[in-house]
């Protein structure tokens, strides 16, 4: 361990040495991408991750296992990249977004764009040991994670684009690992976007009173007072989805045990949410990624 560290200590100081601006704003660069809350990096990750093992029927190839991980990864920083960067006007308006790195000066709208930029060009890269199938979506994978951020201006539906952006990976998943798309991934699609749609309702309504004052829309400010029953009935032809997508893929019960688990969780958001407080909503929000989890590991029980 202390030779491990000693090395990483002459590494870090020779990045410092050769590049002196870049490691001064790589603080920065983190908050910027959000490498330091990876709760978005999960809820991409458990449903591109389950679609890939029900794809293989059993454990993915070990590369695409790789190139997924790695690319849910990229591609989720990426997203806050363009996020804030649409942002960075009406960010320093709210309270839980008036510290980013855009708002503060730290990093410029120019270096947001070329750090999505990057991002992308190296997940794209990471697809390149795919097949012409993925490749393909993938573009539009870029196009709707770039449109999502400025849809907030134009509609109280953004969180639409967001499950769209969110579940695309799961087509992504199939075709690279079956190169085919079979018809009841849809069914993992709508599932995945209503979920999208329910978990990010909760989290606009943290920022709802803001978002009010700026102009910023929102599911939250669209279902108002229906806000928890709109969530709970999202939730519920969430799960009624995967049941059929179950049935669909023939799978065991275990599927079926991870989505009772996920139940119990989604009626534990409804406890959270039911005095709407921003931070009891923002727990909510943090709780999905359990939802996440105990579909992701029916599903490997259950292949």
């Amino acid at each position: 361990m202390t030779s491990f560290n000693a090395l990483l200590s002459r590494f870090s100081s020779k990045l410092q040495h050769r590049y002196p601006s870049l490691m001064a704003k790589l603080p920065a660069y983190i908050q910027l991408t959000r490498m330091h809350r990876p709760i978005g990096t999960l809820l991409l990750l458990w449903p591109t991750l389950t679609a890939l093992w029900l794809a293989a029927e059993g454990i993915p190839d070990w590369h695409l296992l790789l190139i997924f991980s790695l690319g849910t990864l990229l591609m989720r920083s990426a997203g806050c990249c363009i996020n804030d960067f649409a942002d960075s006007h009406i960010d320093g308006s709210v309270l839980r977004t008036k510290e980013r790195p855009l708002v503060t000066g730290l990093l410029s709208r120019r270096e947001a764009m070329l750090a999505f930029l990057t991002l992308v060009l190296l997940s794209f890269l990471l697809l390149m040991f795919t097949n012409r199938q993925t490749i393909l979506l993938s573009f539009g994978a870029v196009a709707v994670a770039a449109l999502y951020p400025f849809m907030k201006r134009h509609t109280h539906l953004p969180q639409v684009v967001l499950g769209i952006a969110f579940s695309w990976g799961i087509l992504m998943a199939f075709s690279a690992q079956r190169e085919a798309i079979p018809p009841a991934v849809w069914l993992l699609f709508v599932a995945n976007s209503l979920w999208t749609v329910a978990y990010d309702t909760e989290y606009a309504m943290v920022d709802r009173e803001y978002d009010l004052k700026i102009g910023v829309k929102s599911t939250a400010i669209l279902f108002g007072e229906a806000d928890r029953l709109m969530i709970g009935l999202l939730q519920l032809m969430f799960l009624f989805a995967l049941v059929l997508a179950g049935l669909q893929f023939s799978l065991g019960m275990a599927w079926y045990a991870g989505l009772l688990v996920a139940a119990g969780l989604l009626l534990h958001q409804q406890q959270l949410i039911r005095d709407r407080s921003p931070e009891a909503c923002f727990r909510a929000f943090l709780n999905n990624h359990w939802v996440g989890l105990a579909i992701f590991v029916g599903a490997i029980l259950a292949v």
